[in-house]
């Protein structure tokens, strides 16, 4: 018995998934990061439409993007634990189906015109829920990509999670300057609003059916053959991957403020700082959302090629060097200046986003991982990404400098620093298994 079971699970630990399956999952993170970022994208059109013109709506919208993303860990965690006991795919359908149902409600919500007050609650709850659901959408698809993947191609192909997040976050910053571009101020605030949220509920909706047909990842199946599926995946995570856990803690720190100060931070930040209108740096984000897309492939193929930890550390050199100079430059500069700036950090925060999703998940084993990535990962995106947007407008409107948000990510790049020199490789040799 012992040793069919460790045959079958050798036959899992080599199969790769197929072409159909690795496409499907690596594109449906395009939902999960059009329907959250989308969000930040429009903070300052649904601050008017549910909290009113009062100078601070803008602050209260933020403290709203980022009390949904202290969802996620919980998420995370609720849905890790679905994954670690009954498979990837399951919890993959589960976390969309909510994404779904969330992204269609807020597009019927009332408005603070209609509702008062209460509409401004209503739609922060419903964030809510979409954090608790995205809280197992990417670490979910990275794991799954991860343990299918053939070992030499794990940087590029887990890099493809990234990338099409990229892509989410170009159609949401694309569709929210088409519609802030096709509608006037008034039917923007009355219905154009809705248009966005709409089409991410169609699309998240589309992207349910796809997920439906991929199979189980190989690295789960083996756990069933061989018997080891923990019963409590929460206690297995913390007994045994405790260093990983901390390690992707911290590389998730840089991967999550460099991606939403530097990326999806920036269109609220040259609206309040900037000389550029809505419009315009809504535009501009969509110029800089096309460069990430291109250069985080090129960066998952490059730590395959040279490994992850030289990788990272190159780009927490740029992180800790560069932010301070480009958000001043996007301030103070010229159009072409501030586009320049944008794409600059941009393509900074899509190498790590890139190198950072393989060499996370790389940190622990297969047994409750998904748990692990929870734990570390996903804590560090909610304090790292979802405060820091808040944290540096708020920084910015009491002391006017435009650096804050650069100073932000200096800090903790050489914070992290020393956590990646002593960091082991984890790029796999041929013979390795997950």
């Amino acid at each position: 018995m012992a040793t069919n079971l460790a045959a079958r699970a050798g036959k899992h630990a080599d199969r790769s998934i197929s072409r159909g399956s690795t496409t499907i999952a690596a594109f449906s993170t395009i939902v999960e990061w059009y329907d959250f970022t989308l969000y930040l994208y429009f903070a300052t059109v649904l601050a008017r439409v549910f909290f009113g013109p009062a100078e601070q709506s803008l602050l209260v919208a933020l403290a709203g993007f980022a009390v949904a993303y202290l969802m996620r860990p919980l998420g995370a965690v609720v849905f890790g634990h679905i994954g670690d006991r009954s498979g990837r795919r399951r919890m993959m359908l589960l976390s969309v189906a909510v994404m779904t149902a969330a992204m269609l409600a807020i597009a019927l919500l009332p408005t603070r015109a209609a509702a008062g007050p209460i509409a401004g609650v209503l739609l922060l709850l419903l964030r809510c829920v979409m954090g608790f659901a995205v809280g197992g959408e990417y670490t979910g698809v990275v794991a799954y990509l991860m343990e299918g993947a053939p070992h030499g191609r794990r940087g590029l192909i887990t890099s493809f999670a990234a990338a099409s997040s990229e892509v989410g976050a170009l159609l949401a910053v694309a569709i929210s300057a088409l519609t802030v571009s096709l509608t006037t101020d008034t039917e923007l605030e009355s219905w154009g609003w809705r248009i966005p949220f709409l089409f991410g509920g169609a699309l998240a909706g589309s992207v349910w059916v796809a997920r439906s047909t991929m199979e189980e990842s190989p690295d789960f199946e083996r756990q069933q053959g061989a018997g080891t599926i923990p019963d409590s995946p929460l206690r297995h995570a913390l007994r045994h991957h405790r260093v990983g856990i901390m390690r992707g803690f911290a590389i998730s720190a840089l991967g999550s403020i460099t991606y939403y100060v530097g990326i999806t931070y920036v269109p609220a930040f040259l609206t309040t700082v900037g000389k550029l209108t809505e419009r315009d740096a809504l535009w501009l984000s969509t110029i800089a959302a096309v460069a990430v897309i291109l250069i985080t492939p090129v960066t998952g193929l490059l730590s395959d090629r040279i490994g992850r930890k030289p990788v990272l550390l190159l780009l927490a050199g740029a992180s800790a060097l560069l932010p301070i100079t480009l958000f001043s430059l996007i301030a103070r500069g010229s159009y072409a200046e501030a586009l320049l700036g944008a794409v600059v950090l941009a393509c900074v925060a899509g190498g790590v986003s890139a190198v950072g999703a393989i060499a996370t998940a790389e940190q622990l084993k297969g047994e409750a991982r998904l748990t692990g990535l929870a734990l570390g990962a996903t804590f560090a995106t909610a304090l790292f990404g979802g405060l820091t947007p808040y944290l540096a407008q708020l920084l910015i409107g009491r002391t006017g400098a435009p650096a804050i948000p650069g100073i932000m990510i200096a800090v903790v790049a050489l914070a992290v620093l020393p956590v990646l020199l002593s960091m082991r490789e984890t790029r796999p040799s041929d013979d390795d298994q997950v």
